[in-house]
């Protein structure tokens, strides 16, 4: 038996397990006795098709749902709200790994087949790919929605280990973009948009089904990686705070009232604009962290969001602010 032959056996006794187990109400020792298998064997068969999104569970109250967080947050804001419950306590790392990890179990159902997901990098966008769960599709791809770049490095292995990821997941065809994150000359960027190769990417991001992305900030307990890693130099990070710069999506900057005009480094970033991001029809926002309460105010006051993830702590303060 070939490897790709055991792998298929393997994917349909965990279906059938999942089967009688879920769909049947077998007892873990019936379905034992009826594969011909052990009780562990059973256990490991049906944690295999949750693990592969074979088999998905959802935890529903009805006495809340959703929740009245949720309800107030999409009242306010006009936004499709997941809150992600943790103890006030948690810290910030925690915060965003438990959101990440929430994210990659809900993503599957943005995604399917001929469809196409932009991918905004940076750290959120990271932790969200190590923890998705396999949908197989066709004719699907994953579009990089801004360049990786800077004067240090090419940037070319950090985001693509995180779009290639999404791409395995989804049995999908990855779109790299291959420019830096922002250009010395904006005129340096006004040529190369004009290239066919680059406009033949534009195109494609202005074709994306779902855009999906993190908030970067410049302060915080988690500085952003956009600020950290060697993008933007002091006289860049002075002039995005004499502009009340409170974050960007895709390296484009934005105020607390949502607004992008007049921001020098916009001429020279290579994510989407403004207008472009609020015509993709689903705009997933993955954040957490009190620290990003400025720039969630901002994203959500310039209408980038459609859905928002967030941990429940921020969205309370999200509220009540």
């Amino acid at each position: 038996m070939t490897l790709d032959q055991a792998a298929d056996a393997r994917t349909r006794d965990a279906l059938t397990a999942a089967r009688l187990y879920y769909q049947q109400d077998l007892t873990m020792d019936a379905i034992a006795h009826e594969l011909g298998v052990s009780r562990s064997s059973v256990s490991r068969l049906l944690s295999s098709a949750r693990d592969t999104g074979l088999v998905e569970i959802r935890v529903r109250s009805p006495q809340d749902m959703p929740s009245r967080l949720e309800r107030e947050l999409r009242r306010r804001y006009g936004v499709v709200v997941h809150v992600v419950p943790m103890p006030d306590d948690t810290s910030d790392v925690d915060r965003r790994e438990r959101v990440a990890l929430y994210t990659a179990r809900i993503i599957g159902q943005y995604m399917d087949s001929n469809m196409a997901m932009g991918i905004a990098w940076g750290a959120t966008m990271s932790a969200v790919s190590r923890h998705l769960v396999e949908k197989p599709t066709h004719n699907a791809q994953i579009v990089q929605l801004n360049g990786a770049g800077n004067p240090h490095t090419t940037g070319i292995i950090y985001a693509s280990e995180i779009l290639q990821r999404f791409a395995d997941a989804f049995g999908a065809v990855v779109q790299q973009f291959p420019v830096p994150a922002f250009f010395d000359h904006a005129e340096a960027k006004a040529a190369m948009w004009r290239e066919r190769s680059v406009r033949r990417v534009l195109d494609m991001q202005r074709r994306i089904d779902v855009a999906l992305f993190g908030l970067g900030a410049p302060g915080g307990t988690l500085p952003s990686h956009v600020y950290t890693a060697g993008y933007l130099d002091d006289d860049e990070l002075r002039s995005l705070q004499n502009h009340g710069v409170v974050g960007d999506i895709a390296t484009v900057f934005y105020r607390e009232d949502g607004s992008t005009d007049g921001i020098p480094l916009n001429e020279r970033a290579t994510g989407p604009e403004p207008e472009e991001l609020r015509r993709v029809p689903r705009r997933v926002c993955v954040v957490s962290g009190e620290s990003k309460l400025p720039s969630i105010r901002g994203a959500l006051a310039g209408r980038f969001v459609t859905d928002l993830v967030i941990d429940a702590g921020t969205a309370h303060r999200l509220l009540v602010e």
